[in-house]
């Protein structure tokens, strides 16, 4: 058979194998040694291999060479080969404190990011973190959550102490409790009993963490009893903010201690989701122990005339009361009165003011009443709207947010406030100009005014007397609707030239 000139007398050989060997071959290998190669022996015993290795190291380990090898060698061959050390961590040089001064510089969105570069930042983090949602009870059964963030001021473990799918793709948010449910309603509503965890549970977890964070300021807690409260308030001296879900009357002994807190938040029972009894019981434990409260909101809470009053007579420092959906029995509003330095009165989603206010000499006065706010709120009846109006007849601010049966007649009543500067109407889709009218112009002090999607309140209806008082408000929101535009047979009025000096004021 004849050879070609092409052909390779040898092919299991290539043209440059031999060349090839001298270089990846060691001495060693000739004699079948099967030990693995060590790196002195590759350094300093064989030249040709410590180039091809420095040049692997600068091409980011490619193939030795475009000429098929015999036996080419893994890249895991040459993993043990480091000619060149490591770039050193000059981040190791740095103290913990000057690192956690820096990450403190850097903005909130690439904490996360810079968290996960390596453990020591990871832990570093921590640190930094002061205000932290828990999600997992296990978190903190464990006690991961107290070496992870060290430093919590802030923490709210209600998600945790709910035991429902995360997978069920339904999330529900009522109030300020958000939480996943099941498709399933019961008769219990969509939360039922046995998703709560049991308060011997949420006690414990609360002693974890009054032991770990004795400077809390804050904490957010549901389906506590007395006995968890009270390690809070006996080792948590700094606490300021407290939010209790599903409470009940007992249970708000065990924060009679918390001798510094000053905002309190109190969930009695949402609809759908839990209910829990907090009366007057409550409130005059709650009102004896905390004598320094500044803002007080209660949620579905039950309770008259004797709560509020044991609040307002020891409480004096209560700034703002912030009542929601409540159950309370008739003639709660005379208690007002005892609240000698209330600025702020908020009633929300509120089906009924007060089921019987009584006489209107009986019900009294909160002089140093600043600020009312209605929103979402019933009120077709008539003599509980005016009971409110005459406890706060000295009010400053009235702001009135999709209120249900507000009309001309019930708008009427505000007019019993003489000292009103800002009026502020939104979603009053009854109220009408005629209504807005009678009550503003009788106002002397009005300073400020919003308008704010009232359908019945037209343009083609404003007087010249209502147009003159636009053109002399400090500030004026006139959005009735979404297509309102004040006419342009107003003009007489000034209104649109005092805009205009406004807008040049302000442009220079």
């Amino acid at each position: 058979m004849s050879n070609s000139p092409n052909r390779n007398p040898n092919p299991n050989r290539s043209p440059t194998s031999d060349q090839t060997t001298k270089v990846l071959r060691s001495p060693q290998t000739n004699n079948h040694r099967t030990r693995a190669v060590s790196s002195p022996d590759v350094l300093y015993e064989e030249q040709a291999l410590k180039h091809v290795i420095v040049r692997m190291q600068q091409q980011h380990h490619p193939s030795l060479s475009s000429t098929p090898s015999p036996s080419p060698r893994s890249e895991s061959d040459f993993s043990p080969f480091s000619l060149d050390s490591p770039s050193p961590d000059y981040t190791s040089l740095l103290s913990d404190e000057l690192l956690l001064g820096i990450f403190s510089k850097l903005p909130i969105s690439q904490h996360v990011s810079n968290s996960l570069v390596c453990k020591r930042w990871l832990r570093v983090h921590g640190r930094l973190v002061q205000s932290l949602k828990l999600t997992d009870w296990s978190f903190l059964s464990s006690g991961r959550v107290f070496q992870r963030f060290p430093n919590l001021a802030e923490i709210d473990i209600i998600r945790s102490c709910i035991r429902m799918p995360r997978n069920s793709g339904i999330f529900v948010t009522r109030n300020s409790l958000s939480v996943y449910v099941d498709t399933d309603f019961t008769s219990n509503g969509l939360v039922e009993e046995k998703a709560l965890l049991p308060s011997n549970l949420v006690d414990y977890g609360l002693k974890m963490i009054a032991d770990k964070y004795p400077n809390l300021r804050r904490i957010l807690v549901i389906g506590a009893s007395e006995d968890g409260l009270s390690s809070i308030a006996e080792q948590c001296q700094t606490l300021q903010e407290l939010e209790l879900h599903c409470c009940g009357d007992l249970s708000l002994k065990g924060i009679s201690g918390c001798r510094n807190l000053q905002v309190v938040k109190l969930i009695g029972c949402v609809d759908g989701f839990y209910n829990s009894v907090v009366s007057d019981i409550g409130l005059t434990l709650l009102a004896h122990g905390c004598r320094r409260l500044v803002k007080l909101e209660l949620c579905g809470c039950e309770g008259s005339y004797d709560g509020i009053k044991a609040i307002g007579q020891c409480c004096q420092m209560l700034e703002e009361l912030s009542i929601c959906d409540h159950r309370m029995d008739g003639g709660w509003l005379a208690a007002l009165s005892f609240c000698g330095n209330l600025k702020t009165l908020m009633l929300k989603s509120c089906k009924t003011i007060d089921k019987s206010p009584g006489l209107d000499e009986h019900l009294g006065s909160c002089f140093t009443l600043e600020e009312l706010h209605l929103q979402r709120c019933q009120i077709r009846d008539k003599q509980s709207l005016k009971a409110l109006f005459l406890v706060c007849e000295n009010v400053k601010e009235i702001i009135l947010q999709d209120c249900w049966g507000l009309d001309d007649e019930a708008f009427g009543l505000a007019s019993i406030c003489r000292r009103v500067d800002l009026l502020s109407l939104e979603g009053c889709s009854l109220l009408t100009t005629k209504g807005l009218e009678s009550v503003v112009l009788s106002w002397k002090e009005l300073q400020r005014l919003r308008v704010v999607s009232c359908n019945n309140i037209k343009d083609v209806e404003v007087t010249s007397e209502l147009g003159f008082l636009f053109s002399v408000l400090k500030e004026l929101k006139w959005r009735p609707d979404t297509r309102s535009l004040l006419l342009s047979n107003l003009g007489d009025t000034g209104l649109g030239k005092k805009g205009d000096r406004f807008f040049k004021r302000s442009k220079g």
